[in-house]
């Protein structure tokens, strides 16, 4: 019987060894190919630099990345995510961008039992009713940074506003976030097919509305061209453009150049951020991948960064999935925004600033901080959720 137990507690023993030696293995799907194929890259490289702080381990156990290009279709996204459940079996979903995307992949990955903790895509659905116990969102819900923005707008005094997004599910969240608290006229809401690229129709008809202002929300490559050609059209003159800083950033400030000088952003980061961490994180991503990093670059940083402490928290052992849900649930870290907590439905409260356009020393485009909007902003669907248990 002696024997028996020993034998029994060896096993155990050896099982709990190995399973702490063995790779998590994270799906990275996010866009890499296609005209917003930079926002992965960002996302990605921003995660790896987050990883190589804590020594490419997440609690001390190493990390697998199993990289998938969704190339922002839902159906691709979904054929990459069942391979990453079925053949690599990955214990965590990360990277994505888009929120149609998000849509489509995060019912399978949650059925399988895998975590999903989002780099960028916060969609309205998963913040209410839809809520669940594995999907978190270290980044932002698609309506808040729109609320900030209108916050700004309204106490400015702006009577009339244009409203542009693509037409997809991150878009309509992003203008019913700006109308939840700016109450002026609308002078126009108009919504573009996904990856239109030439927008010379619709700023005719923005011109003939004769706004105060125009609230807008395009990534990548839209953005690029919006932005430059509402320049090339002499109404950044007359009419000043105001966005989330996802329109505004460096993922496109780059090619934008000065045609976005002078725009205004909201964020809840921004590169010239000033605390110690924020600035470490800024020189160091700027020495490995010679660029200035964006939002998206940070929050993908945050979540290595949080994905490490809340592993720690459990020893490695992200398989007891109930304790590995209340480490995230909890997570204090160091993050790159200062302040940073999960709420209740696992979408973050967090402040927004107002950023402007403006030129730095070297002449590039960044991200000035101008004032903070709002302190511990919550999404507006968190009354929704009633989270299940695990």
């Amino acid at each position: 019987m002696k024997k028996h137990v020993l034998a029994g507690l060896a096993a155990v023993l050896m099982s709990g060894t190995a399973h702490a030696q063995a790779p998590i293995k994270i799906g990275f799907l996010s866009t890499f190919s296609g005209p917003s194929g930079q926002l992965g890259q960002e996302l990605l490289d921003g995660f790896k630099l987050g990883l190589e702080a804590s020594g490419n381990k997440l609690g001390g156990r190493p990390v697998e990345i199993i990289q998938g290009d969704d190339q922002a279709k839902p159906d691709v996204a979904r054929q990459a995510a069942d391979k990453m459940i079925e053949r690599d079996k990955i214990n965590i979903l990360t990277g994505v961008n888009f929120s149609n995307v998000m849509l489509s992949v995060a019912k399978p990955t949650l059925e399988a039992g895998a975590f999903i903790v989002s780099v960028n895509a916060g969609p309205s659905q998963y913040a209410g009713s839809q809520c669940h116990p594995r999907f978190f969102v270290a980044s932002f819900q698609n309506d808040t940074a729109p609320e900030a923005m209108g916050v700004h707008v309204q106490k400015k005094g702006l009577k009339k506003m244009y409203l542009m997004a693509p037409n997809y599910p991150a878009g309509k969240d992003f203008l019913a976030g700006f109308k939840r608290f700016y109450k002026g006229e609308i002078a126009g809401e108009v919504y573009t097919p996904l990856g239109q690229l030439d927008y010379a129709a619709e700023i005719a008809q923005l011109r003939a509305a004769k706004p105060d202002g125009v609230f807008f929300f395009y990534p990548g490559g839209m953005g690029i061209n919006f932005v430059k050609q509402y320049a090339q059209s002499g109404l950044k003159e007359t009419t000043p453009l105001f966005g989330p800083s996802f329109s505004l950033d460096q993922t496109v400030l780059p090619a934008i150049g000065d045609a976005a000088v002078g725009g205004f952003a909201s964020a809840f980061w921004a590169e010239t951020f000033d605390n110690p961490q924020s600035k470490k994180f800024v020189a160091d991503f700027e020495a490995k991948y010679g660029r200035i990093p964006s939002p998206n670059a940070a929050a993908a940083y945050d979540t290595a960064r949080l994905l490490d402490v809340a592993a720690t928290t459990v020893g490695g052992k992200i398989e007891d999935k109930a304790a590995f849900q209340k480490a995230l649930e909890t997570v204090k870290f160091e993050s790159l925004r200062g302040n940073f907590r999960f709420n209740t439905n696992h979408y973050p409260i967090q402040d927004f600033y107002l950023t402007e356009i403006v030129k730095d020393a070297k002449g590039r485009p960044v991200m000035a901080v101008r004032e903070k909007i709002d302190s511990d902003h919550q999404d507006a669907y968190v009354k929704d959720c009633k989270m299940p248990a695990q």
